[in-house]
């Protein structure tokens, strides 16, 4: 055999080695690629946000979607009902003893509990229709806490962020006003000063509450703030110039919304047993109008014999809380950053 066909035979055999070396590999990254099916499950868990992903881990939280329901079911039967700020509602009886006994004439007090069509949640003390009176309640409950929940909302992530960004004798400050602020009783404070406040409305009693309930929300917000100042986004917004209110308000507060709003619920929650406590004590909610807790405070000697007068507002005050805290429940799991796996 002369030299060039050898030459062309080892060509050959090198050739036939290096195809079945590629065909080898081919086999290989075939078995090892994931399928179809994984690739679009990849594809689809990458391409989702992340506000996606929260809506998704609470859409999917059983508690939280019954929570939202009964809640919102409360709220309009309480609003819908007896009407609010001059809007007429579809019961035509009043919460109101005076304006009871214009518009229905002296009403008639029967001891029975309900009666459909006349008084389904039956009568109070002085006669005035429970379920108009209840209906208040709640709206005068859940008007309280929801201004509560804002106002802790504000005040506790401005103090919280101010002391947990700029550190120093301003965090020193801060905190040392949130200690004092947490080691006298709520109860206490509310006690000394609620009952003159509740006198001039609503409004300015819901006011003071949350002046008194941000503290838990300062401490949490200033905790994550603590942690996000040292990170690598932070630093690179302050080398191009960003001032401190820009990184706080664009960079840093987003990436706390979740503490701050799982945080707000609970406060709401809050609110509502510490309202209805304070009105149950008399230093709450004053005449004429009326909240959950007045109306088990108003009917307290009716106990031995129109328990039902308990039974109402309290079952609303237990179906509103345990709402609240449910809902509160999947806010804290959808913005638990743990939980990163979709399911599909």
């Amino acid at each position: 055999m002369s030299t060039d066909d050898k030459m062309r035979d080892d060509s050959r055999t090198s050739l036939e080695l290096s195809e079945m070396t590629l065909q080898s590999q081919d086999n290989d990254i075939a078995t090892a690629a994931p399928t179809r099916e994984q690739t679009d499950r990849i594809r689809t868990t990458e391409a989702k946000s992340q506000g996606r992903l929260v809506r998704e881990r609470f859409f999917r939280h059983k508690g939280a979607l019954a929570g939202i329901a009964l809640l919102v079911l409360i709220f309009l039967l309480a609003f819908s009902s007896i009407g609010f700020a001059g809007i007429p509602g579809w019961w035509n009886k009043d919460y109101d003893v005076l304006a009871a006994r214009f518009n229905e004439g002296r009403p008639t007090l029967t001891l029975w509990p309900f009666s459909l069509g006349e008084h389904p949640f039956g009568q109070d003390v002085l006669g005035r229709d429970y379920f108009a009176l209840t209906m208040r309640g709640i709206q005068t409950s859940l008007i309280i806490a929801f201004i509560v929940g804002l106002v802790a909302m504000v005040i506790g992530t401005t103090v919280g962020a101010v002391a947990g960004y700029f550190r120093g004798w301003t965090e020193a400050f801060l905190m040392r006003i949130t200690d004092v602020v947490i080691t006298i009783p709520t109860v206490v404070i509310a006690a000394a000063v609620a009952g003159i406040v509740a006198k001039h409305g609503i409004i300015p009693f819901a006011i003071f509450l949350g002046l008194v309930t941000w503290t838990g929300l300062a401490r949490l917000v200033r905790g994550e703030f603590l942690s996000l100042r040292e990170k690598e986004f932070v630093e690179s917004a302050k080398s191009v110039g960003a001032s401190s209110a820009r990184i706080i308000f664009r960079h840093i507060l987003p990436n706390t919304v979740g503490v701050i709003i799982v945080s707000t619920t609970l406060a709401i929650s809050g609110a509502i047993l510490l309202e209805t406590g304070l009105s149950f004590l008399g230093l709450g909610v004053t005449a004429p109008d009326t909240s959950l807790g007045k109306a088990i405070n108003d009917n307290r000697s009716a106990l031995t014999v129109r328990p039902w007068l308990f039974l109402w507002p309290g079952a609303f005050i237990i179906g509103i809380a345990l709402a609240v805290n449910f809902i509160g429940d999947g806010l804290r799991d959808a913005f638990d950053p743990k939980q990163t796996r979709v399911k599909q």
